[in-house]
């Protein structure tokens, strides 16, 4: 879920707008991609590759490959592996085969095209109902969009397939997400309980994580953040997740240590802007242009899918509250997560424009999200700008998230 949390990582701001070229060959080679100590990705992508090419029209092949890619975008935040999936998914006729149909749901949702992605995911399950990953991504994207009876459906849905820790991935995020941070801690801790696939403790001790600050536990959102850290796997999701902690900590130098290397990545290096001018280095000036340069490039190509991103550098890097308040609030439209409704807030608070940041505070009265920062800056919002009467009043929860049995996840991430 998204998380969510992935956006355009262009290596060099000295050639963000150069002009498009289409290689003549198919072996031109455009760009070669860095590679981190000890990366092994390069020979599994060629064994993948080459299995995919002597499998000719078989779909199962080429669906992992695509799914390599994605995966690698979503660890490193680099797009262009994106784009590399998508051309391997294009090779095939349609109707898609289930399982990259699948792929090609993820790659919409990457892209925010979250109508196309569950269309997707939909048509998959219609030719395969066991793909339980589909149930899986579809909650994810209602998840964002802050639709929780439609989130509930897909989480039943992986109970009764008795996907458990996919389940409690699933279930965990709803309960803290609808006002219930202490249920849904127990059901995604359980569900860590219930898996030793690497990948999946990583996705799950990063959320605990999230929840445990929600819930005003530093030191317990630290240990999980430090766990899953200590897995040894590249995940950009959780590098933006331990640098924002350490932000709100007061941490500057930490995260210039931990984030050292990911400048490509434009959510980290974001994190490392803001660790900079924190710090009041002379680095923060060029972080910063890197960004501006890089927000630049996606708006050439019309990429808007890290207006949340941006609200965020306009805000705390450039001070411009009012171009920071209007990117807020059209991310806003699109995706509804806690991080989306914190800019959003803050955005309004600088600007001092308390009706651009009514659907937040609907979210956080609907919702009864417990995070005590976002409550903090409700009422700041009240106090500095309107006058808006009571505290906010937490709504009776769904009996149907009470009642619902827990289980155990997966990684179900929206990267943006």
């Amino acid at each position: 879920m998204l998380p969510a949390l992935l956006v355009t990582a262009l290596a060099c701001p000295s050639i963000a707008f150069a002009a498009p070229r289409k290689p003549a060959l198919d072996t031109d080679v455009v760009e070669r991609l860095p590679l981190r100590a000890g990366d092994t990705a390069t020979r599994e992508l060629a064994a993948l590759q080459a299995s995919a090419r002597a499998a000719g029209q078989d779909p199962q092949p080429a669906a992992t490959l695509a799914q390599r890619y994605f995966d690698l975008a979503v660890a490193r935040g680099d797009p262009r592996y994106v784009g590399y999936a998508e051309a391997v998914v294009a090779r095939f006729p349609e109707p898609l085969p289930a399982s990259l149909r699948a792929v090609r749901g993820q790659l919409r949702q990457y892209r925010h095209d979250f109508a196309g992605a569950l269309d997707d995911f939909a048509s998959a399950l219609a030719a395969d109902p066991e793909l339980g990953v589909a149930h899986a991504w579809r909650g994810a994207i209602f998840l964002v969009q802050a639709d929780y009876a439609a989130t509930h459906k897909e989480c039943e849905a992986l109970l009764h397939l008795n996907r458990t820790v996919l389940h409690g991935g699933c279930f965990g995020l709803l309960q803290a997400y609808g006002g219930k941070l202490g249920a849904g801690q127990q059901s995604l801790q359980k569900a860590l309980s219930a898996t030793a696939d690497a990948g999946n403790r990583l996705w799950l001790l990063t959320r605990l994580g999230e929840v445990a600050e929600w819930r005003g536990q530093p030191k317990v959102a630290e240990k999980h953040y430090r766990e899953a850290l200590g897995l040894g796997r590249d995940d950009g999701y959780l590098l933006a997740a331990w640098g924002d902690f350490l932000i709100d900590a007061g941490r500057p130098e930490d995260v210039l240590k931990d984030l050292a290397g990911w400048e490509a990545s434009d959510n980290l290096l974001l994190r490392l802007a803001e660790a900079e001018a924190a710090l009041k280095r002379p680095g923060a000036a060029r972080l910063a242009q890197m960004l501006e340069d890089r927000f630049a490039a996606a708006k050439q190509r019309g990429d808007t899918t890290h207006q949340a991103e941006e609200a965020r550098y306009q805000l705390r890097l450039r001070g411009n509250a009012k171009e920071a308040l209007r990117l807020a609030a059209e991310n806003y439209r699109v995706q509804r997560e806690p991080r989306d409704a914190r800019i959003l807030l803050e955005a309004a608070i600088a600007a001092g424009d308390a009706a651009a940041a009514k659907p937040a505070r609907d979210w956080l009265t609907s919702s009864g999200f417990e995070d005590a920062r976002l409550r903090d800056l409700d009422q700041q919002l009240c106090s500095a700008v309107s006058p808006c009467g009571t505290a906010l009043v937490i709504p009776l929860r769904s009996k149907a998230v009470e009642q619902e049995t827990l289980s155990s996840p997966l990684r179900m991430v929206i990267r943006r």
